[in-house]
């Protein structure tokens, strides 16, 4: 009977238990919000565990997540500085700092993701708007994004959440301009390159103007070393010849004479002399034909 009656207390206990759930659990990835009566937040648990609460309908649990969450938005529309249309497709990350002050505001995750999707939205085309299409698109879309999202988690505070970070994906133009504007950027890069084309050939003119000037110069001062040089040749070679003449002029003339033979005659040359030519004598003497 005494077993009977400790059975029995114990499944009254497991009922009460299950029926009135004095414990819970926290995950780690998840924050509990404890709940007086079902409506009035008393505490935040984070910690990671099993935890003690009064049965219900006294305390009741609601739990949020706890790790970094990503709001994802339809691509929309934007006005740029330059009145340009550019269709944006961004998103957030973000996570619930104060589960009671997100609770009291937005009710639940999708109601902050609705208040997060405002906010955005709202800060984008803002920003945008004070930037022209191009500093949008590749420029200064890291400086852009960063005040986006500065300026969105100062708002999103009071609702219990911090916002990350803010991206763009992608940064389209309306089909209906597309074809206009990439006709207009050939155009750019058309006028870009004729201009480079002739920078680059005026370069080169300038070049070889300064080359062929360098030329003329360089050619101009080896003809006068040339000169120079040929002339001391002549007059030391003048000189060498009037100390020749003056030591024995007769054997002076005799190798002039021969050099102008030497120069005047070759193997094919028919000469016609007088017999009392110097150089028929010359052919006459028996030492020179021996």
């Amino acid at each position: 009977m005494g077993r009977v009656s400790v059975l029995l207390v114990i499944v009254v206990i497991l009922i009460v238990i299950y029926i009135f759930k004095p414990l819970y659990t926290v995950d780690e990835t998840e924050q509990a919000v404890v709940l007086e009566w079902g409506v009035n937040p008393v505490k935040v648990v984070k910690e990671a565990g099993l935890h003690f609460k009064w049965p219900w309908p006294f305390q009741s649990i609601l739990k949020f997540d706890e790790r970094l969450l990503e709001y994802d938005a339809h691509p929309r529309e934007i006005i740029t500085k330059d009145k340009k249309t550019l269709i944006l497709d961004n998103y957030a990350r973000w996570r619930i700092n104060d589960p009671i002050k997100l609770l009291q505001t937005v009710k639940n995750e999708n109601g902050a993701q609705t208040r997060i999707d405002d906010i955005v939205y709202s800060e984008l085309r803002v920003e945008t708007a004070s930037h022209d299409q191009i500093d949008i698109i590749a420029e200064q879309r890291e400086s852009i994004m960063q005040k986006v999202t500065e300026r969105c988690n100062a708002k999103a505070k009071e609702y219990g959440i911090e916002i990350a970070d803010v991206r763009i994906k992608s940064a389209e133009l309306p089909k209906e301009n597309e074809q206009s504007v990439f006709q207009r950027m050939i155009a750019e890069r058309e006028r870009q390159a004729k201009k480079y084309r002739s920078e680059g050939q005026s370069e080169a003119t300038r070049i070889r103007a300064e080359a062929d000037k360098e030329s003329r110069i360089i050619v101009s001062e080896a003809y006068k070393e040339s000169q120079i040089i040929k002339g001391l040749g002549d007059a030391e070679a003048i000189g060498i010849y009037g100390e020749a003449y003056r030591k024995d002029p007769n054997f002076y003339s005799f190798i002039r004479t021969l050099e102008t033979y030497q120069k005047s005659l070759t193997e094919k040359t028919t000469g016609v002399f007088s017999t009392d030519s110097e150089i028929f004598r010359l052919f006459e003497r028996k030492d020179l034909t021996e």
